[in-house]
């Protein structure tokens, strides 16, 4: 496991360029913080990246806008971008988990998100805003995040090749290599400006089996609700197929169980040693 502060949980700056092609991440930010940020608000960003969302908060009107960076390379490009724009934005070389801001804000942002909530800081980071700021309640953007997940047979061999590794989805593309066993089931589900955040992201699902296969792989999937007011606005994230450590043979019909428990900010791995699948058939599940 990583420990806080350690090279693993630092996002260099190729793969923020990334997330700057993912139409559908870039487009739902947009007009989501079109609709939160009106004139004369003050935003904070949380983990600014690039500087893109906080541009988007400028663009919508905002008086005042903090983007806090802890790269020092991201941050760097952050402010040269923002500048160059022409941007009023105070971009600072700050830890996102410890800054505190010198005054009340009305909306805060902060996209320090992967799919499971694995890897960034997302929950540890406003919840130390949460402990730490005493302004009247901002808006959060996203306001809240759904995780689900799903019973899968995934082909791993490449090129008669196999190698069981984690892997990304774009879930508007076909995927002829995954075949779902049952429909997804939510397992969590919270907002982030309601009280406590979770400490875990766990689930005990059960699934009824639509097709016979191998369950050789689960499907996490993580949507986010990045405003609820005027109009909702979504951003359903890359999926991840992550390998079970132990594949089982399902049959239309069989009851499946999944189970699993991680810390959100957990590497990958940790939920992979985690996962436990089982097969119930109908006449035992009873």
């Amino acid at each position: 496991m990583h420990h806080k502060g350690s090279p693993a949980d630092v996002i260099p700056l190729q793969y923020h360029a990334q997330m700057l092609l993912d139409d559908r991440r870039m487009g739902a930010f947009r007009t989501a913080i079109a609709r939160v940020v009106g004139p004369g608000m003050r935003v904070l960003e949380l983990g600014a990246g690039t500087g893109v969302l906080a541009h988007f908060a400028v663009e919508a009107g905002a008086a005042s806008v903090i983007a806090v960076e802890r790269e020092l390379s991201v941050w760097q490009a952050a402010s040269r971008a923002l500048a160059a724009h022409g941007d009023d934005v105070t971009v600072l070389h700050a830890d996102a988990r410890t800054f505190v801001p010198p005054a009340a804000v009305d909306v805060v942002i902060c996209e320090m998100l992967h799919v499971g909530l694995l890897r960034e800081r997302q929950v540890e980071v406003i919840g130390a805003f949460l402990s730490s700021y005493s302004g009247p309640p901002p808006v959060f953007l996203p306001c809240a995040t759904i995780q689900a997940v799903q019973p899968v047979s995934q082909d791993f061999t490449f090129y008669g090749y196999t190698v069981a590794a984690p892997l990304f989805q774009d879930p508007s593309a076909k995927q002829p290599r995954t075949v779902a066993l049952a429909p997804p089931t939510i397992f969590q589900s919270f907002f982030y400006g309601a009280g406590s955040l979770p400490s875990a992201c766990a689930a005990d699902v059960r699934f009824v089996a639509e097709e016979d296969g191998l369950l050789n792989a689960v499907r996490m999937i993580t949507k986010n609700l990045l405003t609820e007011e005027p109009a909702p606005v979504e951003w359903l994230m890359n999926y991840l197929v992550v390998p079970l450590p132990e594949a089982v043979e399902v049959r239309t019909g069989d009851t499946v169980r999944i189970r699993f428990a991680y810390r959100p900010g957990d590497e990958i791995p940790e939920l992979m040693s985690a996962l436990h699948a089982e097969v119930l058939s109908p006449a035992r599940s009873g």
